[in-house]
C-alpha cells in the first residue's frame, strides 16, 4: 500500500509517503510490526528519488517512510525560509517520526541525506535500529560555502536547470547506462535552485566528526568510487574511527562504477539495501549504548 500524508511540522505542511508490502496488488498488510526504514533524499531533490527502491523494499517486508524535506517536492517551504543547517533538518525529521509514532527506525540517506543519517545516528537521545549513510563524509562537504551564499542572490538564471542536468550526469558512475543516466539527470532538473544552494551550504558546514564515538546503532558507510563529491578513503576512515571507539559498530563499502546516487544508479538497489539492513540487524549493540 502507498499512503501519502501531509503532516503539520513547525508551522508548515510536510509531505511523507509511506510504502508497505503488496503496494502493487493493493492488498495491504498490517505494517505495525514491520521494520521501518526512513529514506532521505539528496540536496535539492525529493523523495521521488526513492520511487523504485521504496516500492521494492516494501515488497521485501519493510515499511518505508519517504519524506520531502521542507521546501522540497510536495512539502511547503520552512516558515523561516530555505534551511541551511542540517541540524535543523535533523530536528524536522525527528518531528516527522514523532508525528508518525515511529521509534528506532532504520535510516538510509544519500548525499545530504547521508549526512542527515550521520546526524540522526549520533543523537544519543534518539537511538536508531541501524543506519546506512551513503555518499557522505562526517566532516564539512567539499563545496565553496562563500560562493554558494553569493549564488543565493542570483539563482534564477535560465541556465541553472541545464547546470543541474549536466552536473548530475557528471556525478553518475561509469557503470550506469547512458539512457538511465539521462533519465536520472532529467528528473533532477525539477529542483528549486534556491533550495538546492541552501542545502549545499548545509552540506558544506555540517560536521559530526566529534560525535562519531556516540553512534547509537550499527552503521554502514557507503561510497561510490566514481562520486566526484566525496573522498571514499575519508568515508572508510570514518568507519575506522567509529570502530576504534565502538568495536564492530561500523562497516564500509566502496561501490565500483557507481557515483553519487546509488539508489537511482544501481539496478535492484533494494536487494542490496535489504542485505545491508540484514547485516545491521545481526550486530548486537549493548543496551546501555542505546540509551
Amino acid at each position: 500500500m502507498i499512503e501519502a500524508r501531509y503532516l503539520e511540522i513547525g508551522g508548515a505542511l510536510g509531505f511523507v509517503e509511506i510504502v508497505t508490502p503488496d503496494a502493487r496488488s493493493g492488498n495491504a498488510l498490517d505494517a505495525t510490526d514491520l521494520p521501518t526504514v526512513l529514506c532521505i533524499h539528496t540536496a535539492g531533490q525529493s523523495g521521488v528519488q526513492w520511487r523504485h527502491a521504496a516500492r521494492d523494499l516494501a515488497d521485501r517486508g519493510y515499511r518505508v517512510v519517504v519524506p520531502d524535506l521542507p521546501g522540497h517536492g510536495r512539502s511547503e517551504p520552512a516558515p523561516g525560509g530555505p534551511v541551511t543547517s542540517l541540524i535543523t533538518y535533523g530536528d524536522w525529521l525527528c518531528e516527522v517520526l514523532d508525528a508518525l509514532g515511529i521509534d528506532r527506525p532504520f535510516v538510509m540517506g544519500c548525499s545530504i541525506g547521508g549526512k542527515l543519517t550521520l546526524e540522526l545516528a549520533t543523537r544519543p537521545d534518539r537511538p536508531l535500529s541501524g543506519a546506512v549513510a551513503m555518499e557522505a563524509e562526517p566532516g564539512p562537504g567539499r563545496v565553496n560555502v562563500t560562493g554558494l551564499r553569493r549564488e543565493l542572490e542570483d539563482v534564477a538564471g535560465p541556465s541553472r536547470s541545464e547546470r543541474t542536468y549536466l552536473g548530475t550526469l557528471a556525478s553518475v558512475g561509469r557503470s550506469v547506462p547512458e539512457v538511465k543516466a539521462h533519465t536520472i539527470a532529467l528528473m533532477h532538473k525539477r529542483e528549486d535552485p534556491e533550495i538546492s544552494s541552501s542545502d549545499l551550504i548545509g552540506w558544506g558546514t555540517h560536521d559530526v566528526r566529534d560525535r562519531l564515538d556516540r553512534v547509537t546503532a550499527p552503521i554502514h558507510l557507503v561510497a561510490g568510487v566514481d562520486d566526484p563529491w566525496i573522498d571514499p578513503d575519508a568515508v572508510a576512515r570514518a568507519a575506522d574511527t567509529i570502530n576504534d571507539a565502538l568495536p564492530g559498530r561500523a562497516r564500509f563499502t566502496a561501490l565500483a562504477g557507481i557515483g553519487h546516487y546509488p539508489m537511482e544508479e544501481i539496478d535492484d538497489f533494494a536487494a542490496l539495501a535489504d542485505t545491508w539492513i540484514g547485516e545491521l540487524r545481526r550486530v548486537a549493540v549493548p543496551e546501555e549504548a542505546a540509551l
